[in-house]
């Protein structure tokens, strides 16, 4: 017998990615869970309908609701949602440049921010990194050994409040086609974290970055390369199954 119904809210849109991949294959995952019923979306217009779910997961890219959506969702943390934020849910870019290509993330979107407890600021180019478990006790992560992902983005950011990290890797450099270039510190980067949040929790993890031919137009007219990053690796997906359960209990 099914347990108790749990409505999830999944939005997937934006720029630069495949997100009609990504949207398939994270539903595939969804339709495992017996008791789940699904709304989807290509924005946050819609805050409503999303606070009314019991999860929230996103994969989204430019993409933020307007100043009302943000305080609504905020409050929906606040008072105990639970929200699977994935991949470039907080970036949001303004090119300065395309010749030579630079570009900024604009500090505007505090309130969205602040909830996810993180905004994308740079990455350096695609090449393979290794992924490190900094909790192997978490549920969340027990049992996953380090893994090496390629073609997929690193992830540099800013943070706000306390994070429980998960998952790190560690990079140092220069990023040149991002105004905020400079990370010449050796640190550790998280690739996935909690954030608690009044009553609430954010589970961010950074990784599964997807392009294909038609995904960065108007800038270019057909990417020439197919990427699915780490959505080609099975530990990946396992991650992806423990985060929707995670969001599914209680």
């Amino acid at each position: 017998m099914a347990g108790k119904r749990k409505d999830v809210y999944l939005v997937v849109g934006g720029k630069y990615h495949d997100f009609d991949f990504a949207r398939l294959e994270l539903l595939k995952l969804l339709a495992e869970q017996d008791v789940v019923r699904v709304k989807v979306a290509n924005d946050y217009n819609d805050v409503e309908a999303m606070c009314a779910a019991d999860l929230l997961i996103s994969y989204t890219c430019d993409e933020v609701p307007d100043a009302a959506g943000q305080a609504k969702l905020k409050s929906y943390v606040e008072q105990g949602g639970k929200w699977f934020a994935l991949h470039a849910t907080n970036s949001v870019l303004e090119w300065l440049s395309h010749d030579p290509p630079l570009l900024r993330a604009p500090r505007e979107h505090t309130d969205f921010m602040e909830v996810l407890g993180s905004q994308f600021l740079s990455h350096p180019p695609i090449e393979p990194y290794k992924v490190e478990v900094t909790a192997p006790q978490h549920p969340l992560v027990a049992g996953i050994d380090a893994f090496e992902v390629s073609g997929d983005e690193l992830y540099l950011s800013e943070f706000h409040g306390e994070q429980e990290v998960l998952l790190h890797t560690r990079w140092a450099g220069k990023t040149e086609a991002f105004q905020d270039g400079d990370w010449e510190e050796d640190l550790e980067r998280p690739v996935m974290y909690l954030r608690n949040y009044d009553k609430g929790t954010v589970l961010y993890f950074t990784l599964g970055h997807c392009r294909s031919v038609y995904d960065m137009q108007p800038l270019v007219e057909e990417y020439p390369e197919l990427e699915r990053g780490s959505w080609e690796l099975p530990v990946f997906y396992e991650l992806l199954r423990r985060g929707i359960t995670w969001g599914l209990q209680a």
